[in-house]
Parts: C-alpha cells; sequence; structure tokens
C-alpha cells in the first residue's frame, strides 16, 4: 500500500481530493490530508475508509518530519512561499514532492540536490500554471510535427514560411500554402 500526503486543504484541493480517493482503492493507496485546520481536512475527506486527515502545522518541524516520513509521495497544495520547508523535509528524507506552484528561485536552488538524492521535486503540475502550461507544449509539438511533414513545393519549410510570412508576396504560387 502507497501513502500519499497532501498538504493544504484549501479550496482547490476538493476536486484532487476526491479524484485521488476514487481511485485509492483501485491504485492500492491511502490518503493523508493536512492542513491547519483538522475540521477542514475532515470535512475534504468526507469519512472515506482510504483517507485520514490530520492537523498539520507547515511551521512545525515535528510534524514535517514525522508525516513526510509517513507517505512515500507528499503533495503540497499550499500557497508557494510555504513550499520550501516541506520541500527540504522531502529532501531529507528522500521523499518525491509534487506541488501546483510555479517553481520559485529557492525550489530551483534544491534541483542538484534532489537529483543527487534521487527523487523528483516537481513544480507547475496544477490547473494554472501546469495544465494550461502541458496543453500548450502538445499543441506546439503537434503544430512542429505537422510542419516537418509539410514541405512546400520550393522545399522551404513551413516553419521557415511561418517565420518569413511577410517577406511572401502575393504572386507567388506556394502549392500547399492553403493545407496551413
Amino acid at each position: 500500500m502507497r501513502n500519499l500526503l497532501l498538504i493544504g486543504a484549501g479550496r482547490s484541493s476538493s476536486n484532487l481530493i476526491q479524484y485521488l480517493l476514487q481511485h485509492a482503492q483501485a491504485e492500492n493507496w491511502t490518503l493523508t490530508v493536512g492542513d491547519v485546520s483538522e475540521e477542514n481536512a475532515k470535512s475534504k475527506t468526507g469519512g472515506h475508509p482510504a483517507a485520514r486527515a490530520i492537523r498539520f502545522d507547515i511551521q512545525s518541524e515535528a510534524d514535517r518530519k514525522k508525516h513526510v516520513s509517513e507517505a512515500d509521495l507528499v503533495i503540497s497544495l499550499l500557497p508557494a512561499h510555504m513550499h520550501l520547508p516541506v520541500a527540504k523535509e522531502c529532501l531529507a528524507q528522500k521523499k518525491n514532492l509534487v506541488t501546483a506552484s510555479y517553481v520559485s528561485a529557492e525550489m530551483m536552488e534544491l534541483h542538484e540536490d534532489a537529483n543527487r538524492a534521487g527523487i523528483i521535486l516537481l513544480n507547475e503540475c496544477g490547473l494554472d500554471p501546469g495544465i494550461d502550461h502541458m496543453s500548450a507544449m502538445q499543441i506546439i509539438d503537434e503544430v512542429k510535427m505537422q510542419a516537418e511533414r509539410l514541405l512546400l513545393s520550393n522545399h522551404l519549410p513551413v516553419d521557415w514560411l511561418l517565420l518569413n510570412r511577410t517577406t511572401i508576396r502575393g504572386d507567388i504560387n506556394f502549392p500547399g500554402i492553403l493545407a496551413m
């Protein structure tokens, strides 16, 4: 059984908590939801048999050490400025960490240490940032693949044409130009 620790049961946590609980049995995991308000954590877990709600004080080194040690994966939905102590504890205990926040300079400084420890400190995998970036990259990658396959009759790649379209005169006939 894998143990997931989700820290921060604020407004943005509800969908993720429900998703994790819906898949807990099939994926063989338990979910511990920690929040400064144990009542708030309990309300988010709804008494689910695979869930446990706890009071978690991010400022408490004892809380961080204890609960991170019990987890196989830590998910922090705390505000971005509060990730660093969690990340440092995950690094010390060689536990993977996932956040929904942008990568701060302080988090970036932990990159090499995380590589050496063999763990992942994964940021920007929420809705924004995250899914919006992943969706944009998917679209960009698809356009690049299409552009690489579609060569014009004079062998100018489509991406060159797109970058230089202001230099193309209307009286030049490029077969396939309308396919874009």
